[in-house]
C-alpha cells in the first residue's frame, strides 16, 4: 500500500512497469535468437504484379537465385517464361542487382510443358555452362504457368536436352528446382525430401 501511494504522489501508477513487461514479452516471442540468421526456405511464391497472370524469371543475386515477376499474357507458359529469362534484367532489376549467368547474346531455348514436367532444348552444353545458369533456366521452367498437373514448382521435373549431345532415343537430363531455388539431380532432390 506504501508503495502504490508513493507512486501515485510521483505520478506514476503501475501502468509504466506492465508496458515494459508487455514489450520485454513481445520482443522475446519475435523469433529473433542469437545464433545469427537462418536460411528461411525458398522465395515466396504469390504473384508480385497487380491483375492478371504472370511468370517468374530467376534472376541471380549475391545470395543465388531470386524469382521476379513479369506481367504475362493469358494462356502464358514455359515458353514465355523462358524468353522472358532470356531478355535478361530490366534496368530496373540491375539497379537492385540482379544479374544473369546465361551467356550473352541471341539464343534460343525451347520449353514444352507435359504432365508434371517441362523438356528443355537448350542451345548450349550444359557442362559449358556456370551452375548458377543451370538454375536459373530449370527453376524458371519449373515456376512457369501452364504445366498440366498442377504440381508445385519444387515438384516439376524439368528434363534438358542438350545441343548436339543427345542422339535420336537417348534420355534426358531430369532435374528439379530444389527448395533453395538451385538444380539438383530428381534424385537428390527426392532423398533430401
Amino acid at each position: 500500500m506504501r508503495i502504490r501511494r508513493a507512486a501515485a504522489r510521483r505520478g506514476v501508477g503501475w501502468q509504466a512497469p506492465a508496458a515494459v513487461v508487455a514489450a520485454v514479452v513481445a520482443l522475446a516471442g519475435c523469433g529473433v535468437t542469437d545464433a545469427g540468421p537462418a536460411a528461411a526456405g525458398a522465395p515466396a511464391g504469390g504473384a508480385r504484379t497487380a491483375g492478371g497472370p504472370v511468370v517468374r524469371a530467376y534472376f541471380l543475386t549475391v545470395n543465388g537465385t531470386w524469382p521476379v515477376a513479369r506481367p504475362a499474357p493469358p494462356g502464358a507458359g514455359p515458353q514465355t517464361a523462358l524468353n522472358a529469362l532470356l531478355a535478361g534484367p530490366t534496368r530496373a532489376e540491375r539497379a537492385r542487382g540482379l544479374r544473369t549467368a546465361l551467356p550473352a547474346g541471341p539464343h534460343e531455348v525451347r520449353a514444352q510443358a507435359a504432365p508434371g514436367a517441362v523438356d528443355l532444348y537448350l542451345p548450349w552444353v550444359v557442362s559449358e555452362l556456370e551452375t548458377t545458369a543451370v538454375s536459373q533456366l530449370v527453376c524458371t521452367a519449373a515456376a512457369a504457368p501452364g504445366i498440366p498437373g498442377h504440381k508445385r514448382p519444387v515438384d516439376v521435373v524439368v528434363r534438358i536436352h542438350e545441343s548436339g549431345l543427345s542422339p535420336k532415343g537417348e534420355r534426358p537430363w531430369p532435374v528439379m528446382c530444389d527448395e533453395t531455388g538451385a538444380a539438383a539431380p530428381v534424385e537428390a532432390v527426392r532423398a533430401a525430401r
